[in-house]
């Protein structure tokens, strides 16, 4: 007489079904929530790109971190030595300007977004910001009349 064993019961299908649904939708998440990663952040998508160099490229997200980390004198060492690399790039000017009003010198600041709108070509959005930029710095100043004419420009950048 042959032992018989008892037969094994496969694991339910519908249970299976459902794990490999949720593992889908997991994955699916990821993959969305990295794909949000690797495109410009909201404010910065209508800007021209940061360069075609990866030194530069580089550079400026170095910046960004040391920026969000609060390390606001690295950040602009960082963009200063990409615009040594690129001293015609006007999104980087336009950035060390936002640096430098945030570090309270906001003269300094409305010279470096006017040096950013001199080099600006055919990006109505960073010359916008500019403007805005300018602004806060005369304000900041106290030039009330001079803040007035910047936000003025900024709203007909474009027309």
């Amino acid at each position: 007489m042959r032992a018989t064993t008892p037969a094994r019961k496969s694991p339910p299908l519908v249970g299976s079904c459902v794990q490999v649904k949720m593992l889908r939708i997991v994955l699916l998440s990821g993959v969305v929530l990295l794909t949000g990663c690797a495109t410009a952040p909201p404010g910065e998508r209508d800007l021209p790109s940061v360069s075609d160099r990866p030194a530069v490229v580089a550079l400026a997200q170095r910046a960004r971190d040391d920026r969000r980390a609060g390390r606001h004198e690295a950040a602009a060492a960082s963009l200063e030595r990409a615009l040594r690399i690129e001293p015609r790039n006007p999104l980087l000017w336009h950035r060390l300007a936002a640096l430098t009003l945030a570090a309270g010198r906001p003269a300094e600041a409305e010279q470096l977004a006017i040096r950013s709108n001199s080099l600006t070509r055919g990006a109505p959005e960073l010359r916008r910001r500019n403007w805005r930029l300018i602004a806060q710095a005369r304000a900041a100043r106290g030039d009330q009349r001079g803040a007035t004419d910047a936000r003025r420009q900024a709203e007909v950048v474009g027309y």
